[in-house]
This record gives C-alpha cells, structure tokens and sequence, in this order.
C-alpha cells in the first residue's frame, strides 16, 4: 500500500503549473541579441494558505506544465507540503521508477523547490539556513562568452565581466559541433576557431582571472581531446561538459590524458549518474541544478555522495537565485553561475532577487528562497507563443 502521507497544518490544497516565454534582449560589448527563453513556473499553496514557487528550465515547457498539473497535481494534494522526501518518494515512483529522468526530473525539481520554499515560509527561515547554513555568501563565475559574439565582442564581454569584480568568467565552446553535423561545416575548422578564442581571452583578462570553457556535450573524446591540446596554452582552468552524453569513462580517460579539471551533471536527473562519473574520477566537480536536477531533496543526497569522495559541488546550468542556496547550505558547496541570459530572464519574473558585490553573491535573510514572483509578469509571458529558445550553460 502506498505510504499516507496525510496532513499536519501544512496541507497541500493547490498545484499549478504556468509554462512561460520571456522575451530577452542582451546588449553583450556592442552586440545585441534578442531572444526568447521558455521555463515552466509552479505554484504550490497549502491549505493554511503559505504559497511557495519552484521553477525548471532548459526543456520544452509545454511538456513539462502538463505532467505538474495532471499527473503529478493529483498525486500530492492533501498531502503534507513539509513532507519533502515523503512527496519526492512518491513523484520518484510515479514519474521515473525505471531509471528514467528528462521531461520527469524538471516537473519533479520545480514542485520541490516550491515545496522547499514553503518550509522556509512556515519555519520563517531561509532555504540556505534549513540547508546547514554553511557560509552567508557565494562565490560566482561570470558565462558572458557565447558563440553570437565575435572575437572582439567576446574579448570586451569577458572584460567588462572582470571590471565588474568577478574572478572567474566562462564561455561556450564546441557550438552544436556534434548536434549539427549536418550543417555544412568541418568540425576541427570550428575548434581552430574556438581555440583562438579561448586564447584572446586569456591574453584580455591576464593570468590571474580563472578561464572556464563549456561543450554543453557537443564532442566526441576525439574532438575532446584535440580541442584540450589546441587550448593549452590558454591555461584553462575548467572544461564543461566536454563528451557527449556525459561519458563517464571517456571523460575519466580525458582528465587523466590532458590533466585539465573536469565538470558535469547540470542536466543529469538521477544521483546515480553522479554517482558513476564520481566512481568513474571522471570529474573534480560535480554541478547537479536544482531546477533540473529532481529538486533540492536530491541535490542534498548528490552533494553529500560527492563529499564522500571529496568533490566539491558547484553550479552549472544556470538559474543563481535558485541554486545559491544549495551552494550556501552544504560545506562542500562552492560556485554560483552568473549566466547573462539566465539573469536577464529572472529579472523579468521575479521580485527582491539579490545583486552581485565584488564577483559574489549574498544570501538572503527572508524566509524561503527569498524573493517572490512578479504575478503580472508571468501571466504577460505565459501569453507569448515559445520560440524554443532554451538556457544553456
């Protein structure tokens, strides 16, 4: 018989789902780019009327809406909303009992973080603090290199980033190499490119600025590897996502081959995903997304997996507001991403979002996640039609 999961005070009474399009403009060192960025927003009130919001990214949102308002909607009213891993159980059961994740893991995430958000409410605590409070602030890295821009424009994008206090700026590499091999294109002219880039960045910041690049898994280890050698010049100081698929062997044998620091995970949807690439010393970062990663009861169980092997965890995938907390909270928490369209697009829907000081972002004292959402806002964007412009880190 399924566990009861019946009510104390906090009852779960409603579940909503919003899928949204947000319209982005980003004025990069002279370039401007307009864009749309889908994300899927969920309400979750409980009977004593606490209402708390969670949120997903980087996946179609007119997929994602229906499985919170139709499957999983039904499954969790009346239930105890301080009952997290209880509901998180359950949704783990109904949606991915055969190892599945995808579409399933984000619906899970965004119900969790609302769910999350109410304990902090009803506990009159911030999120980061019921975490374990380990540090008041986090450090952030800057994504502001991005394939639309060209070298100059990149060039100034990462100086202007480093002008502004942050250490540590990222950009993308390998642009769709193996998702577009249809286009008409060779592969190694794209990373000759990308690796000028890689290295006009550096001679623009200096040595002393931390140079990440991100693959968003568009190589193969051949590819990989070809493109570790053309940058190693540039001192690169953390490769992203390099192998398709997150391959956790092949990207064990690259890290041991080119000696560069490996990161992974912002998309994995199950722990033990993480669990191999750990097994595997495949990564010296592990970068599970509490919007995309089933939420912050599992990101809680993958930070203390990594702690366990001695791996920090950092965020990768962007959405800062919501992952600043995971980072705060555990003592092997670490980076924060200030990814520039991601930020544009949380300052369209949300109120009381912090700033960054001198390259670091600090944590609020207000019960929950610690800002609100801007209902008008929402309901604006939730009328646009998706342009499938998805968030990428």
């Amino acid at each position: 018989m399924p566990r009861d999961l019946s009510p104390k005070t906090t009852a779960i009474a409603r579940v909503s789902a919003t899928p949204v399009n947000v319209p982005v403009r980003l004025e990069i060192a002279g370039a401007v780019r307009e864009t749309g960025l889908s994300a899927v927003i969920v309400e979750v009130e409980t009977e004593d009327g606490l209402v708390g919001h969670g949120f997903t990214a980087i996946t179609e949102e007119e997929a994602v809406a229906p499985i919170v308002t139709e499957l999983i909607a039904p499954a969790i009213v009346g239930a105890d909303a301080l009952a997290t891993e209880a509901i998180w159980d359950r949704l783990y059961w109904l949606l991915t009992p055969r190892g599945q994740s995808g579409y399933a893991s984000h619906a899970i995430a965004a119900v969790d973080l609302a769910l999350w958000d109410i304990r902090g409410r009803a506990l009159g605590l911030p999120v980061w603090r019921l975490l374990g409070g380990a540090r008041d602030s986090v450090p952030l890295y800057a994504t502001c290199g991005f394939p639309f821009l060209d070298r100059d424009q990149l060039v100034a994008s990462a100086r202007s980033c480093v002008a502004q206090g942050f250490e540590r700026v990222k950009m993308t590499v390998a642009a769709e190499a193996l998702a577009r091999r249809d286009a008409p294109r060779d592969i190694m002219a794209l990373l000759r490119e990308d690796a000028a880039r890689v290295r006009a960045v550096r001679e623009a910041v200096g040595p002393d600025v931390m140079l990440f690049i991100d693959a968003n898994c568009n190589l193969d280890p051949f590819h990989a590897a070809k493109l570790a050698e053309m940058v190693a010049e540039a001192r690169v100081d953390l490769f992203e996502e390099p192998i398709a698929g997150n391959d956790a062997a092949a990207m064990a044998d690259l890290r041991r081959r080119t000696g560069l620091s490996l990161s992974a995970g912002q998309n994995e949807g199950q722990a033990f995903r993480f669990r191999d690439l750990l097994s595997a010393g495949a990564v010296d970062l592990v970068q599970p997304n509490v919007a995309i990663t089933g939420g912050i009861t599992q990101c809680l169980k993958i930070a203390g997996l990594a702690h366990g092997f001695g791996v920090p965890i950092a965020n990768g995938g962007a959405w800062p507001f919501h992952n600043m907390h995971l980072q705060a909270g555990v003592t092997n928490g670490t980076l924060v991403e200030w990814h520039l369209p991601a930020v544009a697009l949380c300052r369209t829907l949300f109120r009381g979002l912090p700033e960054p000081e001198a390259g670091r972002l600090r944590l609020p004292d207000t019960p929950g996640l610690g800002f609100d959402l801007d209902q008008d806002a929402v309901r604006d964007c939730a009328a646009r039609p998706s342009a499938r412009g998805r968030g990428k880190g």
